[in-house]
């Protein structure tokens, strides 16, 4: 099992996709919880529905895009080690898939928290 890692962290694309993964994560943390206390109770975090009540959620759930790239990261990254011995494209594949979602998830808090602030 030992070797099997050393494996994986020793192929650079997935190494450095799941260190990007975690650097945009704790990015995003972080940037919720300086801005958290200067949040108003409702914000606009359903953009995509009609303008109105529906667009606004409670301030907690500005937490959701982080907890969807913590949660896409742990399943792209489990699935990643279990197929990298059959398949080394597929498993970096998942690894840029994952970075990629945290960016986005960061942009788009960054974005957010920006317009409301």
């Amino acid at each position: 099992m030992k070797g099997f890692f050393r494996k994986v962290r020793q192929d650079r694309i997935i190494f450095g996709g799941i260190i990007f993964t975690y650097i945009f994560i704790i990015l995003s943390l972080t940037f919720i919880f300086i801005n958290y206390n200067i949040l108003p109770p409702y914000i606009p975090l359903f953009n995509q529905l009609p303008w109105g009540q529906e667009r606004l959620a409670p301030e907690l759930l500005i937490f959701i895009p982080v907890v969807f790239a913590i949660g896409v990261n742990i399943i792209n990254t489990i699935f990643s080690l279990v197929i990298y011995s059959k398949s080394q494209i597929i498993a970096r594949m998942l690894s840029v898939a994952s970075s990629l979602i945290s960016l986005l998830a960061f942009l788009f808090l960054l974005r957010t928290i920006l317009i409301i602030t």
